[in-house]
């Protein structure tokens, strides 16, 4: 099991003890999560396999924040934002813009890469190195105009 499985599940039994409901609905949605994506690939998975699921519900989350605030749901909006908050709390801390750009810059003088046809390697490599402490969507952005501009 890994340690970040075994870290939610202590987690689970510790808000079981403490009554502490919402969190626990929470965990335990992340705990099925994990298990459905072992089931279907048939293996346990790793700590890199559960942070990715982590990542991919925080991203559900942030989503329909989203939606639900353009559809003015304050209530909904307030439940997700306490749901993002505490799978937040088991992802690795966030790096912040500079030092993402900075690891950015280092990638492209490592790699030499010139022009946008070389944004795969570069996006491996800095993907290899942020290990989900950033946005990729935003990283894909600088990286492009770093190669571009």
């Amino acid at each position: 099991m890994s340690a970040l499985k075994a870290r939610l599940t202590d987690d689970m039994k510790t808000a079981m003890k403490s009554g502490d409901k919402s969190r626990l609905g929470v965990i335990r949605l992340l705990l099925a999560a994990i298990k459905q994506k072992e089931v279907d690939e048939r293996v346990t998975l790793s700590d890199d396999d559960v942070l990715a699921v982590l990542i991919k519900q925080a991203k559900q989350r942030r989503e329909s924040i989203a939606q639900y605030e353009t559809a003015g749901r304050d209530d909904l909006v307030a439940t997700e934002q306490f749901e993002l908050g505490v799978i937040e709390s088991y992802l690795p801390t966030k790096l912040d813009d500079t030092e993402v750009r900075q690891i950015i810059a280092d990638v492209i003088a490592e790699t030499g890469a010139q022009g946008a046809s070389q944004m795969g390697a570069v996006m491996n490599a800095v993907r290899a190195k942020v290990a989900g402490r950033a946005d990729m969507a935003q990283v894909s952005q600088w990286v492009k105009s770093a190669l571009t501009g």
